[in-house]
């Protein structure tokens, strides 16, 4: 097992997910323009929603990027680290909106694992992850996502509990 990439990637992805949500209550709407613009898709949903924002994407990959090489590891890998978790964040969105979600409703798991997943196998083989790695991963991710949520809701960081 490899404890200290999978620490080090959990902290790369609660810094990947969690700076879009700091950025959105320092900022408010400035400089907050969706990623999709507004598109629909062909089954008249959005394609993913109001709150996935270019702002959000861009403060995610410069913050976990950054980052990255303050607790030892290349800034290569955190900007794989914060494209990964931001395209399974999208991906989650995504499906949201078919499966006609609300934005920034809450499903669980849809919300945690593939932002979770995604960077774990992104980061596979330049960090030599096994399968176990990768599930041990997810699973912390997802429990501590689930805490981390609450903890910024009362911290008044997050507008909802999850």
């Amino acid at each position: 097992m490899q404890f200290l990439h999978i620490l080090q990637l959990l902290v790369l992805m609660t810094l990947a997910n969690g700076t879009p949500i700091v950025a959105k209550k320092i900022l408010g709407p400035r400089f907050s323009f969706p990623l999709d613009a507004g598109t629909v898709f062909f089954d008249g949903r959005p394609l993913f929603g109001p709150s996935k924002t270019i702002r959000g994407i861009l403060i995610s990959v410069l913050i976990t990027t950054a980052s990255a090489s303050l607790i030892g590891l290349d800034l290569t890998i955190g900007a794989i680290v914060a494209g990964a978790a931001m395209a399974g964040d999208l991906f989650s969105s995504f499906l949201k909106r078919r499966l006609n979600y609300p934005p920034s409703s809450q499903a669980l798991g849809l919300d945690q694992i593939p932002e979770s997943l995604f960077p774990m196998l992104a980061c596979r083989d330049a960090l030599s992850l096994t399968i176990a790695d990768i599930a041990l991963g997810v699973g912390i991710f997802f429990i501590g996502a689930l805490i981390l949520s609450r903890f910024l809701f009362r911290a008044h960081l997050r507008d909802e509990p999850y």
